[in-house]
């Protein structure tokens, strides 16, 4: 006669539902955090390793390039974007992301047409030195005029960056005027309106019907990099799996990172984002003696030289508490 067989254990089916939310949670975190590593090892890589560098200070310092090449454009991206047909290539947009170890993290915008000496070159506009040596004499230039080292390099393109404000879903602006600029194709009304990724392009580069030249475009171009950071980084962001990887698709076509930056640099700089998404950061340009001096490189930006040099070397020193002194 045959053993008798034991009945089966039915789940319970509470059990059931929350092993079920368990393993659809950690598939959910296994997507949220694999997105960023995809991006990270889709993204196109340039040398950027300067010959001379000045040691090594507490924190992480990021320069953060905008390129203002045309050569990948097409025709009809030239005139949506209203980038016109410039040879060569150029930068447009300077910063250093400074993260201390401890305390508040610096934007510090460093004007193109900063006249400053350029390693093998004499001196000459801070943009040029990448129209001579590409990133590497760049970084160095903006190592040797500032003593800071940077720990890692982005550049980003002009079709990346209005594809990136696109991919967020455009950036609010309240400009208390109207601004009208044919050189950008800007045509804004005065007061708070959310504005599309080729309009914002414009908005960070018109320099000429701003009366205060590039010292205006900069103050621009930190207040777009601040909103793109801050709905780049907001829940509704980074918790929905679809978006999160809408943004960092933009982000592989629209970034280059430096040879030398790793993963590790970039974490070390975003520890400070929350800080900086809430407005918590010191945002400011290099101290100016003369926004308009003629030079050999034409209308230039001289930079107060003492107050510059005290500004960068409390950065070298890893400290920020004492910044906001050198806003102007």
């Amino acid at each position: 006669m045959p053993p008798p067989t034991r009945p089966r254990k039915r789940r319970h089916p509470i059990r059931a539902f929350f092993v079920t939310v368990f393993l659809l949670l950690l598939a959910w975190i296994a997507v949220i955090v694999a997105i960023p590593l995809i991006t990270w090892t889709r993204l196109s890589v340039i040398d950027d390793l300067p010959q001379v560098r000045p040691a090594e200070q507490p924190g992480t310092a990021i320069l953060l390039v905008g390129s203002d090449s045309r050569t990948d454009l097409t025709a009809e991206e030239k005139v949506e974007l209203a980038t016109g047909d410039a040879d060569g290539d150029r930068t447009d947009t300077m910063l250093i992301y400074y993260a201390p170890p401890t305390g508040r993290p610096a934007l510090v915008s460093l004007p193109r047409d900063s006249y400053l000496p350029i390693p093998g070159y004499w001196e000459d506009k801070l943009n040029a030195a990448y129209s001579y040596g590409g990133a590497p004499l760049l970084i160095e230039t903006v190592e040797q005029n500032t003593g800071v080292q940077l720990d890692g390099y982005l550049e980003i393109n002009m079709l990346g960056f209005s594809n990136l404000v696109d991919a967020v879903d455009g950036v609010e602006i309240c400009p208390p005027e109207a601004i009208v600029d044919v050189n950008s194709n800007l045509d804004l009304a005065p007061g708070c309106q959310t504005i599309d990724g080729p309009t914002a392009l414009g908005y960070v580069r018109m320099r000429m019907a701003d009366p205060r030249g590039d010292l205006g475009r900069v103050e621009r171009q930190r207040e777009i990099i601040t909103k793109v950071a801050a709905k780049l980084l907001r829940p509704s962001t980074v918790l929905n799996p679809i978006r999160w990887w809408d943004v960092n698709s933009a982000l592989t076509t629209a970034i280059r990172r430096g040879s030398d930056t790793t993963m590790s640099d970039l974490l070390a700089a975003a520890r400070s984002g929350p800080q900086f998404i809430r407005g918590d950061a010191v945002e400011l340009t290099v101290p100016i003696a003369d926004s308009d001096a003629y030079t050999d490189a034409g209308s230039s930006v001289l930079w107060d030289d003492d107050l510059a040099a005290q500004m960068f070397a409390e950065i070298a020193a890893g400290d920020t508490s004492g910044l906001d002194r050198f806003k102007q």
